[in-house]
């Protein structure tokens, strides 16, 4: 196949690799106009994947049009506060019956909209068909490596899933599929705020026992939001679910587990963007899932927390002690 990716970050650099690797051409779009020239004549993404040589199948370009033009297959890896804007770009161009791609994890700070929705708000009606959504644990620098990686596509087309699926998948990234779009694209998104949580914890130089009860009890509160907007909940057991959770809540490869980390050893959240190259998803879907559990009245308690401390100057160390003195309750309560 020829396939158009869209962002060259670690993400989607790991992602082109892979697919190369899997035997077909790729062209990869840049949003810095330099580095496809970097990439084309080093085979190599110093700025987001350094270390690792890219296939001569893999090609770089800062055009956007060229990207998507006459491709097979596009796969879309963006931040997700850019989804609007490019693909908007880019919609009126996309030929019918390409299969089209989301590997990107967020909800939109203004609509609430996970990436499903603006993808199906900015694309024309005869592409809904053709949009699949890719999500679970894999951090990109182990994709890299060839290290063995579990996911899932999801897609309201099955038969579309179970292309991406073989598309996607080799010996050591295997790709499982879904129809439940919704909450594939929530676990993905609000897992991303509770890794922040985690991070705090480990800054602070909590225990295991904290880890635990936050990944825990993170896990039932994205399930809650999830299930109210219709997703199974039987989804947020899988790998787009607990599975991210528990790899970004427990490693310091995970930019948003280390955004909390340093927000737990005491600094800002400036100091801690200006250092970064790379975005930090949990950033702003924390805002998102803050308002969307307030839109619908679900209670997100640890959400809430990460929230206030990011946007609203308090410690965390008074965000732990007010989790820890909530009302007592019971521990299943459903999702309602």
């Amino acid at each position: 196949m020829d396939i158009g990716v869209i962002g060259g970050g670690s993400w989607g650099t790991a992602q082109a690799k892979l697919l190369a690797e899997n035997g077909h051409q790729v062209t990869l779009w840049c949003h810095e106009p330099w580095l496809p020239d970097e990439i084309n004549e080093k085979h190599e993404n110093t700025e987001f994947l350094p270390g690792h040589t890219l296939p001569e199948s893999l090609r770089a370009t800062d055009d956007l049009g060229e990207t998507v033009d006459g491709r097979d297959m596009i796969l879309s890896v963006m931040p997700s506060h850019v989804v609007r804007d490019v693909m908007t770009q880019i919609a009126d161009s996309l030929p019918t019956g390409v299969p089209i791609v989301s590997a990107t994890k967020g909800i939109e700070n203004d609509t609430l909209m996970l990436v499903s929705d603006i993808l199906e708000d900015v694309l024309p009606s005869r592409l809904h068909p053709y949009l699949a959504y890719l999500s679970g644990p894999s951090f990109a620098v182990e994709v890299a490596d060839r290290q063995p990686t579990a996911v899932t596509v999801a897609s309201y087309n099955h038969r579309l899933a179970e292309e991406v699926q073989q598309t996607f998948s080799n010996d050591y990234f295997r790709v499982y599929t879904s129809t439940d779009v919704i909450g594939v694209e929530v676990g993905g998104a609000a897992k991303n705020v509770i890794a922040i949580a985690a991070g705090a914890a480990s800054g602070m130089g909590l225990g295991h026992n904290a880890m635990a009860g936050v990944i825990t009890r993170g896990l039932h509160e994205i399930s809650r939001l999830a299930v109210n907007l219709g997703a199974n909940p039987l989804t947020l057991k899988g790998l787009s679910g607990m599975g991210d959770l528990v790899l970004t809540c427990t490693s310091g490869l995970s930019r948003n587990h280390t955004v909390g980390t340093k927000l737990g050893e005491g600094h800002s959240l400036d100091e801690i963007l200006d250092d970064m190259n790379m975005v930090a998803e949990g950033v702003k879907t924390s805002k998102s899932v803050h308002d969307l559990a307030h839109d619908l009245d679900v209670e997100m308690p640890i959400s809430q927390e990460v929230y206030r401390v990011l946007y609203q100057d308090k410690s965390a160390e008074k965000a732990v002690q007010d989790l820890m003195g909530r009302e007592l309750k019971p521990e299943i309560r459903g999702y309602y």
